[in-house]
Formats: structure tokens, C-alpha cells, sequence
């Protein structure tokens, strides 16, 4: 959210064919949830590059970058590292301390996509648990984001959006920019 010093996901690792939904999926939280950008590894290019087309159709501002040097995006992060882990410290426990000093500094969120080594536990900020279960490690930045913007990004906007969805109790309602009133709709529990 722009409003605020930074905040952008590092997604620790990615195993092609494998790890390639959730790891879109990491990115698509990221966004829809105020981070500002999203850092995948450097072979996460269909992410990246679904993550890119996202943005386009709906909107940002939110970057998308990939690299290979994750350590250092780390050790070098002019901010605070939020690493989570179901093994941290619990989320409510440490959730106001982070907000406050997201006040001042910018947070990188680190999400692990495979096993992550101890060096990140240690240079982590905050060792951060959502339930200390196992769990998706999207619905951990899910819980993680809501809590340190305090609801606040669910009323965000998007700028430079081409689609919109159009909120209904029923069925599906998505219309263009440029054309407002050409809605292209389904019925509810069709497709996606």
C-alpha cells in the first residue's frame, strides 16, 4: 500500500512444475493485499510472468521482479525481514510490534517455497508463525498482510486497471475499463 514505507514477498525458492501454482499464488496475495512488489527466484518465470499479466488486466501499481541472489535481497534489505514459518513466534504476539515499526522502515516478507536454511531464520527480524500448524504458506501471507494493514488493503484501489470486477451476491460481473458498461457475466459456480 503506498501510503506506507515498503513492502514487498520474497518467495524463498521455487521447484518448477511443482511449486509453480503456489508460487503465482504468493504473488497474487501479495498484490491483492497491499504489498508494493513481489520477489520470486529467478526461475519462477511463468509466475512472474502470470503475476505481470494480472497486473496489467487489474490493475497496480505492483512490481514483479525475479533474481538469484536471495540471500542477499535479505542481508541487504534496507528494513525489517518478517520470515514466515509455522515454527515463529506467534503472530498475535508480535503483530503491533511489526505494525509499528513498518511506521518507519520497510518490511520484506519472506515465504518459504521449499526447505528454508537456518541462515534465514537468523537473519530474520521476526520468525513469524500464523498458527504453528502446518498450513499453505499463501494463507500464512494472506493472515500476515491483513494484520499489518489492518484491514486497510481490502478497500485499496487499483490504478491503470483495464478490467474491474464488480462486487454481486450472485454470479460473476466483470467489466472493461475503457467501456464501463460492456459486462461480460456468468452464473454463479461457473468456472473460476
Amino acid at each position: 500500500m503506498q501510503s506506507h514505507p515498503e513492502v514487498a514477498v520474497l518467495r524463498y525458492g521455487h521447484r518448477p512444475g511443482r511449486d509453480d501454482r503456489m508460487t503465482t499464488h504468493v504473488g497474487l496475495t501479495a498484490r491483492a493485499l497491499g504489498a508494493d512488489r513481489v520477489l520470486f527466484p529467478d526461475n519462477a518465470t511463468q509466475a512472474a510472468e502470470t503475476v505481470r499479466d494480472i497486473t496489467g488486466r487489474f490493475g497496480g501499481p505492483f512490481d514483479v521482479e525475479r533474481t538469484t541472489e536471495l540471500n542477499a535481497t535479505i542481508e541487504d534489505w534496507p528494513g525489517v525481514v518478517v520470515h514466515l514459518t509455522m515454527y515463529g513466534e506467534q503472530l498475535q504476539s508480535v503483530d503491533d510490534e511489526i505494525r509499528t515499526t513498518h511506521r518507519e522502515e520497510p518490511v520484506l516478507v519472506v515465504v518459504g517455497g521449499e526447505k528454508v536454511p537456518g541462515d534465514v531464520y537468523e537473519a530474520a527480524d521476526w520468525n513469524v508463525g500464523v498458527t504453528n500448524q502446518p498450513h499453505s504458506e499463501v494463507a500464512g501471507l494472506a493472515v500476515f498482510l491483513d494484520r499489518l494493514f489492518d484491514g486497510r488493503e481490502l478497500e485499496q484501489g487499483y490504478e491503470n486497471a483495464e478490467r474491474r470486477v464488480i462486487p454481486e451476491e450472485l454470479g460473476k460481473h466483470v467489466v472493461d475499463v475503457e467501456d464501463g458498461d460492456h459486462a461480460e457475466g456468468a452464473a454463479a459456480g461457473d468456472g473460476d
